[in-house]
């Protein structure tokens, strides 16, 4: 319907449409707690459309909470210090933000096999250490910004995870990526607008982590 109030969404609805619906708060607070359960189904349904799938695409956006400039005077999402948002550089838009970073690991075809949320301060490459312990076994493709010599060795031995990653034009031993993985790698850049565009997930009304994540 392409409604992102949920207050507006709660006034439409009457009666004979969802005969049983509650409260618009009670209904958060029940869909907070349901959090681990919908990310179950998720995973569940993941495993149902990706048989035998060995090659994968790993990329991060910016979540902007608000503008740099209210960041001191901002309260949301700040109650635990471990998973309050803090200030990060978008190198693709050349602007610093207040924000969280969405990171994701999709398929070839387009279907997200894990998303996580970090400071945005966490550069890119940490995430792939804690990605060794939960797949194995596969070819993962990302930008210039998962180029690591270090990374790359230590995801090969101790998950056979190969990591491709374009080279810089500078370095040593250039060698251009190729073509099938350049192509196959804009599938997740076309995946995040989708998630903007579709699901809106830039607009943020949450006031606590737990709700921006659910």
């Amino acid at each position: 319907m392409s409604i992102d109030s949920e207050n507006y969404l709660f006034k439409l609805i009457d009666g004979s449409q969802i005969p049983n619906l509650i409260e618009r708060s009670r209904f958060n607070k029940q869909r907070k707690k349901l959090f681990s359960f919908t990310d179950q189904v998720r995973c569940c349904l993941y495993s149902r459309f990706t048989d035998c799938e060995d090659h994968f695409i790993i990329d991060s956006m910016p979540l902007e909470i608000c503008k740099k400039v209210r960041q001191n005077r901002v309260k949301i999402c700040k109650q635990d210090f471990h998973t309050a948002p803090d200030k990060g550089y978008c190198a693709s838009q050349d602007t610093w933000y207040y924000i969280y970073t969405l990171h994701g690991v999709c398929t070839v075809e387009g279907v997200f096999k894990a998303l996580n949320i970090t400071k945005a301060s966490v550069h890119d490459v940490h995430l792939l250490k804690d990605l060794k312990y939960q797949m194995t076994d596969f070819v993962l493709l990302g930008d210039r910004g998962y180029l690591s010599a270090t990374i790359q060795l230590d995801l090969f031995e101790t998950a056979t995870i190969k990591l491709e990653t374009p080279m810089r034009s500078n370095q040593k031993k250039y060698k251009s990526q190729p073509y099938i993985f350049r192509k196959s790698r804009k599938r997740i850049e076309t995946l995040f607008p989708q998630l903007c565009d579709q699901f809106m997930i830039r607009r943020n009304y949450a006031k606590s982590f737990q709700g921006f994540k659910t």
